[in-house]
């Protein structure tokens, strides 16, 4: 019998097709391929075929052979069965390792991690994956540790001692012998050195204790817990201080003659009402013609701190204050940080200026930069100004200056100046804004503390007209400043730490747009970056006082980046400034510190600084930046739960604040503590999360809890050993 003329064609196997396949990838490594062009070249002209090559990229790609570049397009992957990375460990046992240039987490079973603690420098195995499993990696050396300290609390037995670290960091307590206690007790926080890491011999870790904070419950303790955590100083060295002691802060003859002399100008600092480091100062002087004279003035803290000396290295390897609730850990030590450098009222101080003439629109005419010696008139905390601000007819946030000057002039004290200082910062503020700024007035969280440190008020402190008008001064001389050394029309420019800002994650601000259709709103995410911002402004504009507002406002904020430091300029997505660095905090932060030296290098005619070596310390800077944020945050949740620990069984009205798999965030409208709902006790249904529209998805009553929800909660548990405040929801 005749079959058909397709009858003599054997069909291609699995096997077959793989082969063709990956040798087709291998062929044309660098190429990203699509469906189209995979099924013309490999003539798969039936729909079987099709779809069992598919089926074999969705294979090869779990397999790591391709890298899945979208839904219908893949690419050889070139990636290491072999690579190198940073081990995450977490309590719940979900370890993972993050390959350097990667930032998906692959997961490693605890039988796999060889030990190896948060945070180290690791090498590791991409394991074969096994069907229906997620892909695993085995850590196959440990390079380097991430620290060598850790912190916790005590448990001293008969015979042995041992440090229950914070949030259970590993598999093991670490073991102390008592001889090493350093006269710890049980139930005393404590900070660790390791001096034996785990290996063949011992699965433990042995340590021996280096300091002894304290009890735990006790403010100071609990703060420098926090500290130590991180890996942050507690205490000021003493040769340190020491060194700083021997500093005169005498002005010399030679000082007034190599500097301009501004001491009879009206010159005012702005500050917090506990603020002691007073790093910036404005002046203001009316000239001819209808122009002002601005002056910005910064402490002087490279004429006191030499580069090398024992106070810069120091301030070198902090790279930051850091402020905790209750305290502020300097940068350096208080005879400079709160008296040398410190522009105090009524005293001489040396300064680094950047004197502004600017018309009534606060166009820049001209500018300088100079070392000066200055003295403060007045010193104002912001709520003073504020206060004159507002009883010369300034309605706080419509952007509008105060009205002309009735007959008998503003009232107030220095009311003049300090009027005409918001008026130009308006219009400073307006044209950053029409220039592509992009509009974050975020609230933050403030405690009154007592004497003891216990909070008694929890409140969120809003940016009002005077923080601005000291903001945009500040902004001003940083741009300026930098456009000075990076925008030059001859040769390379020479070398200067940027405050870089990248423009928002594309993926994030599309999944932000599709986000805020369902409420009726637009977003362009296509265009150039001014286009892009003035669509954000204009969305964060239209959600106010809406229900939405606190929901899209979260949303849009995670699509932005991180700001940090870096001698290689990509200019400030956010303050739309192609040139941005930080020169105005010096005595508390670093990078304004050698920015200033920088400048006075250049001034002379030196010339270009090494950029290794400053961009090592620009990325040192941007970790320790980092992590004082981390810790700040920390000593937030351990206030808000102290806070909330005599609340328990009240109700509040409160909103979701987030959503993640495992419960619901509440913030209270009242005094805005934050807690969690764990998502166990969400009993009447079984909730699936919606990583892309925030929320829990009942899969029976399809119920949902969306992020920005008003709800009513009952405080249940605050554990301040862990700093997390439970709720439970309640009918309202």
């Amino acid at each position: 019998m005749t079959k058909g003329k397709k009858a003599g064609k054997k069909r291609m196997s699995k096997r077959q097709l793989t082969d063709r396949l990956v040798a087709f990838f291998q062929e044309q490594p660098d190429r990203t391929l699509s469906f189209k062009d995979i099924f013309r070249q490999l003539k798969l002209d039936t729909h079987p075929l099709k779809m069992m090559a598919i089926d074999i990229m969705e294979e090869l790609s779990w397999d790591d052979v391709l890298a899945k570049v979208s839904d219908n397009a893949y690419k050889l992957s070139t990636a290491s069965q072999v690579q190198e990375g940073v081990f995450r460990r977490k309590s719940n046992g979900k370890n993972s390792f993050i390959a350097d240039g990667s930032d998906k987490p692959v997961f490693v079973a605890e039988r796999n991690s060889m030990f190896a603690l948060d945070g180290d420098r690791v090498r590791a195995s991409l394991m074969a994956r096994r069907p229906n499993h997620i892909k695993e990696a085995q850590v196959v050396e440990v390079l380097s540790h991430a620290r060598d300290t850790f912190v916790g609390k005590l448990r001293v037995e008969k015979d042995f001692a041992c440090l229950v670290t914070e949030g259970n960091i590993y598999a093991h307590d670490i073991i102390i012998p008592k001889r090493r206690l350093k006269g710890g007790h049980t139930g005393d926080k404590a900070v660790v050195k390791i001096t034996q890491w785990p290996g063949r011999e011992s699965k433990n870790l042995v340590g021996e204790v280096v300091d002894v904070l304290g009890a735990s419950g006790d403010n100071d303790v609990e703060m420098n817990t926090i500290l130590a955590q991180y890996g942050l100083p507690y205490k000021y060295p003493k040769a340190v201080e020491e060194a700083a002691e021997k500093i005169s802060g005498e002005i010399t003859e030679t000082d007034l003659r190599e500097r301009e002399d501004f001491r009879d100008t009206f010159t005012c600092t702005i500050d917090p009402h506990d603020a002691k480091d007073f790093d910036d100062a404005l002046s203001i002087k009316r000239l001819d013609k209808g122009l002002w004279q601005v002056g910005v003035h910064i402490a002087d803290v490279s004429h006191y701190v030499a580069e090398g000396s024992i106070i810069d290295r120091e301030a070198q390897k902090r790279a930051t204050s850091v402020y905790l609730v209750d305290r502020t850990i300097p940068m350096l030590p208080e005879r400079l940080c709160n008296f040398i450098c410190s522009l105090r009222p009524d005293e001489e101080k040396l300064a680094y200026s950047v004197i502004f003439n600017l018309d009534d629109n606060a166009d820049i005419k001209t500018w300088r930069l100079a070392h000066t010696v200055i003295r403060s008139n007045r010193r104002y905390a912001y709520e003073e100004v504020q206060q004159i601000l507002e009883d010369n007819g300034v309605k706080d946030g419509t952007g509008q200056p105060a009205p002309p000057a009735p007959k008998g002039g503003y009232r107030g004290e220095n009311a003049e100046a300090l009027i005409t200082l918001d008026r130009l910062a308006k219009h400073l503020r307006n044209k950053r804004f029409k220039g592509g700024a992009v509009k974050f007035d975020r609230e933050e969280l403030h405690f009154d503390i007592d004497k003891t440190g216990k909070p008694v008020r929890a409140y969120f402190k809003m940016s009002k007209d005077a923080n601005k008008l000291i903001e945009e001064f500040m902004l001003l001389a940083n741009k300026t400043v930098a456009e000075s050394v990076g925008m030059v029309k001859k040769g390379k420019p020479k070398t200067l730490p940027y405050r870089i800002h990248d423009a928002p994650d594309p993926t994030k601000l599309e999944t932000l747009r599709q986000f805020i259709v369902k409420f009726g709103y637009k977003l362009k995410t296509a265009g150039t970056k001014g286009e892009v911002s003035r669509s954000l402004n204009k969305l964060l504009d239209d959600v106010q006082g809406r229900n939405e507002q606190k929901l899209i406002e979260t949303v849009a904020l995670r699509a932005m980046m991180k700001a940090k430091y870096s001698v290689h300029n990509i200019g400030h997505y956010g303050l739309a400034f192609p040139y941005y660095t930080h020169f105005t905090s010096p005595i508390r932060r670093y990078p304004d510190t050698l920015v200033h030296r920088l400048l006075t290098r250049y001034q002379a005619g030196g010339r270009s600084a090494n950029k290794e070596h400053y961009e090592e310390l620009c990325e040192h800077a941007s970790d320790m930046e980092q992590i004082a944020a981390n810790a700040e945050r920390d000593s937030i949740k351990y206030k808000m739960v102290e806070f909330m620990a005599d609340k328990l069984g009240e109700t509040y009205a409160a909103h979701i604040s987030g959503i993640t798999s495992y419960g619901i965030y509440c913030e209270i409208d009242e005094n805005h503590c934050e807690g969690m709902v764990p998502i166990r006790d969400l009993d009447d249904d079984y909730y699936d999360f919606d990583e892309r529209n925030y929320c829990l998805v009942g899969r029976r009553r399809h119920h949902k809890y969306q992020l920005g929800d008003a709800v009513c909660i009952q405080v249940a548990r605050a554990n301040q050993e862990k700093r997390q405040l439970d709720f439970t929801l309640v009918d309202k």
